[in-house]
């Protein structure tokens, strides 16, 4: 309600500059003193959140006028330190998934694209179930999933986050990704198996550190008996 309520006022406010820019000039004289009567002339503390929030909100309304809008640049992303309840093979077989359904090779999957991959699943969904599909994870609202957003997806999944009948939880289900997901139970047996899986690997490496030592025990063994041969040997020849 927050975002929505927001997001008028904004559309509202570019309105009013568009159509009388000259008076929203001068409203904003009234109730903005001037920089330099802020800390001593510096640049006032909302200045840059206001200009990302503006550039964010022009870049919205290029993409629904269809106007060319230049790739959305943040910050490096990186899947296995944000994404630390998966598995560094879950996220592979994840960005496997993801590049295979790319078929533009362009980082994203489209509407097109998220198509082809839901029939392939044997789901397929509607023109309106598509857009809805990316309308839940897409957080750049470029109308297309970049694979942050497609980890989205089976995170949400995993944490019981979407509805049973939704077109997001049957690709969840229905990929080969090896990850429970079966509602807020099936977020604690994601996290059981995980642990026993760390489990299982801690006994691994226990197992290959006494492979280690044992192997480390017969070299020295070897090395007594060949002093004791060398010794015996030497022995003899006096």
């Amino acid at each position: 309600m927050a975002e929505t309520e927001l997001a008028k006022k904004l559309q509202r406010r570019l309105v009013l500059e568009d159509s009388e820019p000259h008076q929203v000039e001068d409203e904003a004289e009234l109730v903005t003193p001037p920089e330099s009567e802020h800390n001593g002339g510096e640049k006032p503390a909302n200045a840059n959140a206001d200009s990302e929030l503006s550039a964010k909100l022009n870049r919205r309304q290029d993409i629904n006028a269809g106007n060319a809008v230049p790739p959305h640049r943040s910050k490096i992303f990186n899947p296995y330190t944000e994404f630390k309840e998966f598995s560094r093979k879950q996220i592979k077989q994840m960005e496997d998934m993801f590049k295979k359904y790319d078929s533009g090779k362009d980082g994203f999957i489209d509407m097109m694209e998220l198509k082809f991959l839901m029939e392939k699943l044997g789901a397929p969904q509607t023109h309106l179930g598509l857009k809805n599909m990316i309308k839940e994870v897409d957080e750049d609202f470029d109308e297309k999933l970049n694979f942050r957003e497609f980890l989205l997806i089976f995170h949400k999944a995993a944490a019981g986050e979407l509805q049973d009948d939704s077109g997001l939880m049957a690709l969840a289900k229905l990929s080969e990704i090896d990850v429970d997901v079966e509602g807020v139970k099936g977020a604690k047996n994601f996290f059981e198996a995980k642990a026993q899986a760390l489990s299982s690997a801690s006994k691994f490496e226990a197992e290959i550190r006494a492979e280690q030592e044992e192997k480390k025990r017969q070299e020295e063994e070897k090395k007594t008996r060949r002093a004791a041969f060398k010794e015996l040997k030497s022995a003899f020849n006096q």
